[in-house]
């Protein structure tokens, strides 16, 4: 009998989030091991040496320990919610965000990991990806114009972060598209499902099933 994929998560990692949600649209059941950051379990770290959440271990022992993967692994086995359409765009943005973006939400969030930053202006270069995608969201409030897509789902863990950063500052922006599309993904069904807590996963612990339900909406 096949067991169920292990899933490496911690619940407020946006890399993790973006998995879980791919996992849950999928119907992709896993055993879910709740790492705590501090304390990483040597199984994870012997199988994704990087250490870094989230870690998906399949049947067959192969491991996908990058977040985008593990999305379009789920998603290529099923894809009941069409995330994967218009697929190539979504990946460009993503790359996109996942880059220059990221960095500034690093810099801007954390600025005492690094030498030499202003939050301020890392803020403001941050802001500028923002304005983008507040211009490319269309009239039915989604990226690609056409239903939330695979770009949806992978960015918005991040502009919440950046958002929840200075939420005073940000509710101030004039991003017209982007506050009500932010808000809207914050409180999907698809959002409270993949931020429910989990106790912290040790050696031994049983491993709760995540995703073991069928998901008929975001």
């Amino acid at each position: 009998m096949s067991t169920r994929p292990i899933l490496y998560s911690f619940r407020r990692c946006p890399y993790a989030m973006r998995a879980r949600m791919a996992l849950l649209v999928s119907e992709t059941p896993v055993r879910l091991r709740e790492v705590v950051l501090r304390d990483k379990p040597e199984e994870m770290i012997e199988v994704s040496p990087k250490a870094t959440v989230p870690v998906l271990v399949l049947d067959d022992g192969q491991v996908i320990d990058e977040s985008l993967a593990i999305m379009r692994w789920a998603l290529a086995a099923n894809d009941p919610l069409g995330w994967l359409v218009d697929v190539d765009a979504s990946i460009d943005l993503i790359a996109e965000a996942d880059s220059g973006f990221k960095d500034n939400l690093d810099r801007y969030k954390y600025p005492t990991r690094y030498d030499g930053v202003d939050p301020h202006e890392q803020r403001d270069a941050g802001l500028e990806f923002l304005k983008k995608l507040d211009g490319m969201i269309a009239d039915d409030g989604q990226i690609l114009g056409t239903g939330a897509r695979l770009a949806d789902y992978a960015i918005f863990p991040f502009v919440r972060q950046f958002a929840n950063t200075d939420r005073d500052w940000f509710d101030q922006q004039p991003l017209p598209a982007l506050h009500p599309w932010l808000e809207g993904h914050l409180a999907s069904e698809a959002f409270a499902n993949v931020m429910a807590k989990y106790p912290q996963w040790k050696t031994g612990d049983t491993e709760p099933v995540f995703a073991d339900a069928a998901f008929e909406g975001a």
